[in-house]
């Protein structure tokens, strides 16, 4: 029994939906795919300045740095970012459902959000590691405002509530503020095409 699964969203896929404006984040967020959605991002406000941009998110979690540069291009580029959560968005997921357009961050009704702190691998000789213990607590100060500031939950209570793994319906995900509305339309979530030609 082969382990080569053949992946069934192909760049074929893709290249459909990028062409509507529309960037997807399946799986989890690494170097390679967090660049992808970097570049794709400045690539199509250069584009279109005025049109939206969609974030899909399906995704487990990943790289924290990948997180922070893509959300510091979303808030660089002059268009609307719009975010949905497709079934998943966990860690890095749920803080990039949270950093979109304020208004324009989305769930599908029976998506499940989840938040926590992480983990970081810290090893080495006693100055390494309280310089890593420095830098890690620097990092989820860092992610713990930034979600404070999306979500308006108050520092402490995202801090309290980050120790843990805790999980949110889209309900709930809704009234802590890491989105604005649950998908009731097809129309809520799709771009509008960009209009071609001269108008009058």
């Amino acid at each position: 029994m082969s382990d080569n699964k053949i992946p069934m969203f192909n760049w074929r896929t893709r290249e459909q939906l990028y062409a509507r404006r529309v960037v997807v984040l399946d799986g989890a967020l690494d170097d390679d795919n967090g660049t992808l959605l970097m570049t794709q991002l400045m690539a199509l406000a250069a584009e279109d300045a005025e049109a939206g941009i969609s974030l899909w998110i399906h995704s487990p979690g990943g790289s924290v740095p990948a997180m922070l540069a893509i959300r510091d291009v979303m808030r660089l580029v002059p268009c609307e970012v719009s975010t949905l959560a497709l079934g998943l968005a966990c860690s890095a997921g749920q803080f990039l459902l949270s950093s979109g357009t304020p208004g324009r961050r989305f769930a599908l009704p029976h998506a499940r959000i989840l938040m926590h702190q992480g983990s970081a691998g810290i090893g080495g000789s006693a100055v390494e590691v309280e310089v890593q213990a420095d830098d890690l607590r620097y990092t989820v100060q860092t992610v713990l405002g930034l979600i404070a500031a999306d979500t308006g939950q108050p520092y402490d209570q995202v801090f309290e509530d980050s120790l843990h793994d805790r999980w949110f319906t889209a309900t709930q995900a809704r009234e802590y503020g890491f989105i604005d509305h649950i998908v009731e339309s097809f129309h809520q979530v799709i771009p509008e095409r960009p209009r071609l030609g001269i108008s009058a």
